[in-house]
């Protein structure tokens, strides 16, 4: 396949690649990271968000299975610039949205692909008008358990609390869970639940839609909390009105807020201990004056409980309670101070508290013309560059008063007396100070206004020095640092850092063009750090401009030539003087040149700052001839019959001048003749030109050729032929598309040209063949060049894989409707029933008991079969060896026992049927002989025997006896009767005066064991005694040590083939057979079949192979002796054919 699919690291990712080789530093798209799985309630807004990567960047969109997203009010795409996420929203989703979405990033190279899904859970979301159960940062909804079921289910989720990540996997197993993914979100949730379990809610009210909610907690059994700490609910989304606080004795405070969605959720944030930078005092006042206590806090609060004898105040007509901006300075102002007022005030921030006397001393009624202060200062903290506003107030108007700055007279005005930094306009880092004011001589009132630092850019030039200033609040010691570009700051001979308690100051001298860059302070203490940032800029005069100037254009009358911008034009961009014609780009034309002549120029760069050092030139010639080189060949963009439109591509190499036009030409196919279509005199100025003077129905082919100030360049290679005729309908679709032939890695389609409609539908010019697996939704095209013939093999498959195949035609008027094969195809053989291919397969066999039984089968099936060994209708057990492979199976019994007689069966199956061949195995030895035998005479002229059953005759149902008789008259053993199953025979016509013996033998599969001898039946007539001398024999021993009689021969076999070895060994006792190849005895080896019988000792290989070459030598031992028959070579040759 032309395609190349792979998986992404990143799992999940399918990533298709449409290049084999892609470009030194390009990628295929590939997902950083894929959206996430969502699960939301009906109603809300679901959110995919994904990061791509890939080189060019490739483009991103979205789909869905079971519908479109082209509803722009419910589905919104956008792409974040700052955090590089592609994001895809559903507002107010509904069930019809549930479904899986699908994120594609393709580029030129590639594209990959991941999904996700959209899921709705259970329950109701609260409504607009409804007070949410809000505690901590899960609603109450979410606090209650949930299970997998839906059910309680405590075991569960307390296996999963107390497990190992690597156990979930195993835990949801035993409890019959599938969706891993939503239960380990689940856990996440209760391992916070179980962290807040001991949170109790104490207060819940709703008053005018504002909720007040206090949380009890047990300090003393929570970690991370500490009972002289508060907690503040600051991670609020969505619209919240001014807070609303609320307190409970040992309870944390939590604010009170106005929910405008239902969605809304606070957290809680530690803010450190809380206390007091300044206190109030003890306050004196006359009757009638007014009095105000004030304090600092650490850190900013903003609201505090002001307490007067015993009782909370409230801002109103006698008491004004206020706060500064930054929250950090509160005061009460007791308006109109009585003998009443007289009492202990105090004020409470969180756990901390302090307080003060107020004391009232009565009125002397004693006249005194001057004033006094009704309202006094209090100190301001600004951002440069913003307005500070000191206020006091006299108690007459007829008075004047003067404001100081650090000792120095400012200005006066009035009752009401205000002071506006730099006179109303924006305060400057000078404007801080220590300021008093004074009335009359009769009091002052001193205060402080502090700036803080300016996150405005400083901008300074090459040698002058940068200042940088910042004014803070914060609890001691504060550790200061200083940053430049990320680095920390020391004092050295350029930079000094001044520190002191509430501001700090940075003097960099003597700056330099690389100072340039990012200046940042940070400030730390024990509760925290906050931190500022400025801007340096430094400017200088540029650098020169970068060479080596690239001559575009050399005539014999000008010179053009361009240049590189300098690296670093002193300003932080680039402003280009004036040059020649051509503003603001770094090129110049010289008009002013002779022919033949070299010239060198000097370039500088210009800005505000001032003039760059010189880049000089190499020398350039004016006049030289150098012609443009070919153009690409042109490529046809449409035809007609009366017209053909053509475009190309301008020369790489344009001769060091402008390129002037183009020169056309054509030619008729089989024609040597080029004519040019354009006048010499009319050169084609555009790269593109529509050739009208054709003739319709024939075919041209094009040239081009490019003109510059010297003259004409080579001509460009010819176009492809092409006919003057008006532009063909799309093909028909291709019929009888169908499937010739399949296997674990092709399939081959064939299919037949569509049909040729004149008006309607135009021939083909070729084909092209798509696929798509069955676990994929996008087709994929197996060619990648137009396919002339109708039949295609489609290589590269999965063996077993499902594949959709469908087949396109095609031709210049574009492609017909796809032509789909009606079912899947599996990328396997076509079926074939199992069957035997061996018909000499043996179907009874008998085994010496101790000896291998081995039974090999061969047969043919498509696809592969499943194939089955019993015994008796029983699997066959483990001490049973079974072999497959391509086309056969074998049973294997290295040592047989009795026990293993019985039926085998093989069972081949596959999808198209099944084969089934059984072999009856019997294992026996020879059998022993029958019992005692006994006469009878129940008939006259005969005899029944009666033996005793052979030890056998259970243990093996095809064993049966034979009986042998001697008459005293032939002295010769004649058989009588044979396969006897029963222990008892009658024979018939015996004669009177005969003597008889009989002889019974049990003989079974394997052979014929020693004879049971019956007593001598009969009577002997009188007769004259006849004495026979027989001569005296000594008995021999015939006992001797084991010889061959027949050795073995050497033997030659082709490989594959059976070798089968013999030899006759004799010896009294039986001698015991060993057979070596290499000196490496062979008998317990179940790769050959070893025997003796009556002294024949053979041995069969039954495949003889490389490994069975060598000298092979058998042994024959007894008590008596040892022989050997050796130096017997296996030579293993090639089979050919003769003549």
């Amino acid at each position: 396949l032309a395609a190349i699919r792979r998986r992404s690291k990143t799992p999940g990712v399918m990533i298709t690649q449409y290049v084999v080789n892609l470009p030194e530093g390009k990628t295929t798209p590939d997902f950083q990271s894929k959206p996430m799985p969502v699960e939301v309630k009906e109603g809300q807004l679901a959110v995919f968000k994904a990061i791509v990567t890939g080189d060019p960047k490739p483009e991103v969109s979205w789909r869905r299975t079971k519908g479109n997203i082209l509803n722009k009010n419910k589905f919104l795409s956008k792409y974040d610039e700052s955090t590089g996420e592609h994001i895809l929203e559903i507002r107010k989703v509904t069930t019809e949205e549930a479904d899986t979405y699908k994120c594609l990033a393709v580029n030129e190279f590639g594209k990959a692909v991941c999904t996700t899904t959209l899921n709705l859970t259970e329950g109701k979301s609260c409504s607009n008008n409804a007070v949410p159960d809000v505690i901590g940062n899960v609603c109450c909804d979410c606090v209650r358990k949930k299970t997998p079921n839906g059910e309680s289910d405590d075991k569960f989720w307390e296996a999963m609390l107390n497990a190992d990540r690597s156990d979930y996997e195993r835990i949801c197993a035993e409890f019959g869970i599938t969706d891993i993914q939503s239960i380990v979100k689940q856990l996440a949730e209760k391992k916070k639940e179980r962290k807040q379990k001991n949170f109790t809610v104490r207060n819940l009210s709703s008053t005018n839609n504002i909720i007040s909610l206090v949380i009890n907690i047990p300090l003393n059994n929570y970690d991370g909390f500490s009972s002289d700490c508060i907690y503040i609910g600051l991670n609020i989304q969505y619209n919240i009105l001014p807070l609303f606080w609320t307190s409970c004795p040992n309870a944390i405070f939590l604010p009170a807020f106005l929910f405008a969605h239902p969605d809304t959720r606070c957290g809680f944030k530690y803010i450190a201990k809380l206390d007091f930078v300044i206190k109030i005092q003890e306050i004196k006042a006359e009757e009638n004056d007014d009095a105000l206590f004030e304090c600092v806090l650490t850190h900013p609060l903003p609201k505090i409980s002001w307490m007067g004898k015993g009782s909370e105040l409230e801002d109103g007509e006698k008491y004004s309670i206020t706060v500064s901006d930054h929250q950090l300075i509160h005061s009460l102002l007791i308006k109109d101070c009585t003998l009443l007022d007289k009492g202990i005030y105090s004020v409470v921030a969180g756990n901390a508290s302090c307080s003060a006397w107020l004391v009232v001393e009565g009125s002397l009624n004693v006249y005194y013309p001057g004033v006094h202060f009704i309202c006094g200062l209090s100190d301001v903290s600004a951002i440069i560059h913003e307005t500070a506003e000191l206020t006091c107030r006299l108690s007459s108007e007829d008075c004047d008063g003067v404001w100081y700055r650090d000792g120095r007279k400012v200005s006066h005005k009035g009752q009401t007396h205000h002071f506006l930094g730099n006179s109303g306009h924006v305060s400057q880092a000078k404007h801080s100070g220590k300021y008093r004011f004074e009335a009359d001589g009769l009091r002052i009132l001193m205060t402080s206004i502090d700036c803080y630092f300016d996150d405005n850019p400083l901008t300074v030039k090459t040698g002058h020095n940068a200042i940088f200033k910042l004014h803070f609040v914060g609890h001691e010691p504060i550790k200061i640092q200083w940053y430049k570009e990320g680095d920390e700051l020391q004092d050295d001979n350029n930079t000094r850092i001044e520190k002191s308690a509430s501001h700090s100051r940075l003097l960099l001298s003597r700056c330099q063009r690389k100072d340039t860059g990012e200046i940042k302070i940070k400030l730390k203490n024990e509760h925290g750090f906050i931190e500022a940032i400025s801007q340096l800029t430094v400017l200088d005069k540029p650098t020169p401009p970068q060479g080596p100037a690239e001559v575009t254009e050399s005539s014999a009358m000008c010179i053009e030539f361009r240049w590189r911008p300098p690296k670093d034009d002193g300003v932080g961009r680039n402003t280009w003087k004036k040059l020649g014609e051509i503003p603001g780009v770094p090129s110049y034309r010289d008009n002013d040149v002779d022919h033949g002549r070299k010239y060198c120029y000097h370039i500088r760069a210009v800005t505000a700052e001032g003039l760059s050092d010189i880049m000089e030139t190499d020398d350039m010639q004016a006049g030289t001839l150098a012609f443009p080189g070919p153009p690409s060949p042109p490529k046809v963009i449409s035809a007609y019959d009366d017209c053909i439109n053509i475009s190309w591509d301008s020369p790489s190499n344009k001769g060091g001048s402008r390129i002037l036009g183009y020169i056309l030409e054509k030619r008729k196919k089989g024609s040597n003749l080029w004519t040019v279509v354009n006048a010499l005199d009319e050169l084609i100025k555009e790269k593109k030109y529509a050739v009208k003077d054709v003739v319709a129905g024939m075919e041209y082919e094009f040239r081009v050729t490019a003109i510059n100030l010297s003259g004409a360049g080579e001509n460009s290679s010819p176009s492809e032929f092409v006919f003057a005729r008006d532009p063909k309908k799309p093909p028909g679709k291709v019929l009888n598309l169908k499937v010739t032939e399949t296997s674990y890695s092709h399939i081959a389609l064939t299919w037949t040209k569509p049909e040729d409609k004149p008006e309607i539908q135009d021939e083909a010019k070729g084909y092209f063949v798509e696929i798509r697996p069955a676990e994929d939704i996008e087709w994929s095209r197996c060619n990648t060049t137009i396919l002339i013939t109708t039949s295609y093999n489609v290589k590269g498959l999965k063996s077993m894989g499902m594949y959709w195949l469908r087949v396109i035609a095609t031709n210049d008027g574009g492609d017909s409707t796809p032509a789909e094969l009606a079912n899947y195809v599996l990328a396997m053989p076509s079926p074939v029933r199992p069957k035997f291919t061996n018909h000499k397969m043996k179907s009874f066999m008998v085994v010496r008991a101790g000896n291998s039984v081995r039974i090999t089968v061969n047969f043919e099936a498509s696809p592969q079969p499943k194939i089955i060994w019993l015994k008796d209708n029983v699997p066959v057990t483990k001490r049973v060896t079974v072999s497959n492979s391509d086309g056969t199976s074998q049973l294997l019994i290295p040592s047989s026992e009795r026990s293993d007689t019985g039926i085998y069966s093989i069972l081949v199956k596959n999808l198209a049927g099944q084969e089934t061949f059984s072999t009856e195995v019997r294992v026996t030895d020879d059998p022993k002989p029958p019992g005692s035998v006994e006469l009878e005479e129940n008939v006259p002229g005969t005899i029944t025997m009666i033996w005793e059953p052979s030890p056998d005759e259970k243990r093996d149902d095809r064993l049966h006896y034979i009986v042998s008789k001697l008459d005293s008259t032939k002295r010769t053993w004649t058989t009588v009767a044979e396969r006897l199953f029963n222990n008892k025979f009658t024979v018939c016509n015996i004669m009177l005066g005969r003597e008889y013996n009989f002889r019974i033998y049990a003989k079974n599969d394997m052979g014929v064991s020693a004879p049971s001898e019956s007593p001598t039946w009969g009577m002997e007539r009188k007769k004259e005694k006849f004495v026979v001398n027989i001569p005296t024999r000594e008995d021999r021993d015939l006992r001797c040590a084991p010889t061959f009689l027949v050795p073995l021969k050497l033997h030659t076999a082709p490989k594959g083939y059976e070798c089968y070895m013999s030899c006759a060994v004799k010896g009294d006792p039986k001698p015991r057979i060993t057979w070596y190849r290499n000196h490496i005895s062979l008998n317990t080896n179940t790769n050959y079949y070893i025997s003796d019988t009556c002294g024949v000792c053979s041995m069969l290989i039954l495949r003889v192979g490389p490994k069975d070459m060598g000298e092979y030598t058998i042994s024959a031992e007894n008590a008596l002796g040892r022989a050997e028959c050796s130096t017997v070579e296996l030579k293993e040759i090639q089979p050919s054919f003769i003549g």
